[in-house]
């Protein structure tokens, strides 16, 4: 794995053991001693700790401020950034002219400026996207920083000794800290659906904040492979599996992230990429959704499996994108793409698997419930 880049947790993660894998472009840890199963439930009952150092961190300022910036991005994303509260975050995508999407990503109003968080394999693109989209912007990498996921329902009784006054936080609200790591960027998020912070780190002080987090009973380090299965029990989306420049945002159910501004008859309608298709399916409806799949028995339905009306249809009627065993549902789950016409929860379908159709109820996402601070 020479050829891949590394985290400034990279030789922590040996240390403690952990197995390593080759993900967009880095080498990142699967598993710890714990287990992925072990790992998963760990950070549902009481928090785990995640190397998201190759997500990209960005900065995108304008000379008339905070203001200016949002004006510009919403250009490019169907967000409603110009209402985005100081100190609070926004999810966001970014469209293709067809009202695909090309990734999705974190804003933050930071008072003066834009905060962003891409996806480690589109940041490159992303980053060139937004300066050739954003010529008023000046849009700077952020290369000397960590970034670490601390997540789960004891996650605030750990990080509020570093970081007083975090435990006061809302989901969605970020702050700047001053602590002994140096000034931390923290925002109330994650990718699990469960409680917990992202916490952008200066890269000289990562390790030490690592080791001292975990030095905390409550937490223990997860990897790359108990993320996915929090992510996907959470219905939440990974790009390049569930989205991409072939899904829209409707089709992928995130509509709710195109803000009632940027709406048909919004005080900012459209004046994004994609956004006559994209308008017009939240009024017209789509031919197809990305719908929760729960598979009978207990063999998961893997990203690729084709589903199908019934056991001797000929033509599949959607696809997995993605699909594993939920440890905190007790049960395989999956989500993908289906026929508009077989979408309503309860419709049961089948899942051609190793030649055979078994049979999966189209679900309700997510499969566990959300455990944020509201």
């Amino acid at each position: 794995m020479s050829d891949l880049h590394t985290t400034p947790l990279t030789a922590l993660h040996k240390e403690l053991g952990a197995k390593m894998t080759g993900f967009a472009g880095y080498e990142m840890p699967v598993q710890f001693s714990l287990g992925v199963m072990k790992e998963h439930l760990h950070t549902r009952e009481k928090a785990g700790l995640f190397d998201v150092s190759h997500m990209g961190q960005v900065l995108i300022r304008h000379e008339a401020g905070y203001g200016g910036a949002a004006a510009d991005l919403e250009t490019l994303v169907p967000a409603d950034l110009l209402g985005l509260g100081e100190k609070r975050q926004r999810y966001g995508l970014f469209t293709n002219d067809t009202g695909g999407i090309l990734d999705d990503l974190m804003i933050t109003n930071r008072g003066d400026h834009i905060f962003a968080v891409v996806n480690a394999a589109c940041k490159g693109a992303d980053i060139a996207h937004m300066r050739a989209g954003l010529p008023d912007c000046e849009v700077v990498a952020v290369t000397d920083r960590a970034l670490l996921a601390l997540q789960g329902p004891e996650a605030a009784g750990a990080l509020a000794p570093i970081a007083a006054g975090c435990e006061i936080m809302r989901f969605m609200d970020t702050g700047i800290f001053t602590s002994d790591y140096g000034e931390l960027w923290i925002s109330r998020s994650g990718y699990t659906g469960e409680d917990g912070f992202e916490i952008s780190v200066p890269e000289a002080e990562a390790e030490r904040l690592a080791r001292d987090l975990l030095a905390q009973d409550a937490v223990e380090p997860v990897g790359l492979g108990a993320r996915d299965s929090l992510r996907l029990e959470a219905g939440l989306c990974l790009y390049g599996q569930d989205i991409d420049t072939t899904t829209t945002p409707v089709e992928a159910g995130l509509s709710w992230s195109i803000g009632k501004a940027r709406r048909a008859d919004g005080a900012r309608a459209g004046g994004f990429p994609g956004a006559e298709r994209i308008l017009d399916e939240i009024a017209g409806g789509v031919a197809r959704c990305r719908m929760g799949l729960a598979p009978e028995g207990r063999a998961p339905m893997r990203a690729g499996t084709e589903l199908f009306a019934n056991e001797d249809a000929d033509t599949p009627i959607g696809q997995v994108t993605s699909g594993a065993f939920g440890p905190s549902v007790g049960a395989p789950v999956a989500m993908g793409y289906v026929a508009a016409s077989h979408a309503s929860e309860g419709t049961r379908i089948f899942g051609e698997l190793r030649g055979k159709r078994l049979p999966v109820e189209v679900a309700k996402l997510p499969f566990v419930a959300p455990g944020f601070k509201r």
